[in-house]
């Protein structure tokens, strides 16, 4: 069965996404507070558009939420395979216009190479309140709970590179 052929809960498929892991030179992760989920920490991430690779809209994505340019990031590992997570039954058919029952996502883990005030979450479509620089385990410890998995799992791949 091929990676886009296995299907989520309920018999539905999942969205494929990609995810950005953006490290400063402290080894630190970005992380924005989601406008929809006041106190819901996250990193960059969204839907993988037609015929776009993971890399492309992980970079896509790092400029819609943050702002910041590709040539602000210098591109260092993705993850091996795809990461998987299931929509929480409380989800279920309310986002993504019920399409979905979870998403596979492809991380990539970005060096940051400009300035903080490279970062401006004021974008045209804003998704974050608020963001800052923490260590992965503070990030762990502020995500929505039905996405902790996933994150352990990025967050382990990459840890040689990580503070």
């Amino acid at each position: 069965m091929a990676e886009s052929d296995r299907m989520g809960q309920e018999g539905l498929p999942y969205r494929p996404c990609a995810g950005v892991v953006l490290m400063n030179a402290e080894g630190l992760v970005f992380a924005g507070q989601r406008i929809d989920m006041p106190g819901a920490w996250q990193m960059p991430q969204g839907g993988i558009d037609g015929d776009e690779t993971p890399r492309d809209a992980a970079l896509r994505e790092l400029t819609e939420e943050t702002g910041v340019a590709p040539d602000k990031v210098e591109v260092l590992a993705e993850t091996p395979g795809w990461v998987y997570y299931d929509l929480p039954p409380e989800l279920l058919g309310k986002v993504w216009k019920g399409r979905y029952g979870g998403q596979r996502q492809k991380w990539v883990l970005m060096r940051f190479l400009g300035e903080d005030a490279d970062i401006r979450i004021d974008t045209d479509h804003p998704e974050f309140q608020e963001w800052r620089w923490m260590p992965p385990t503070a990030l762990l410890e502020n995500i929505v709970p039905f996405k902790r998995g996933v994150y352990e799992e990025v967050l382990a791949a990459f840890q040689g590179w990580l503070r």
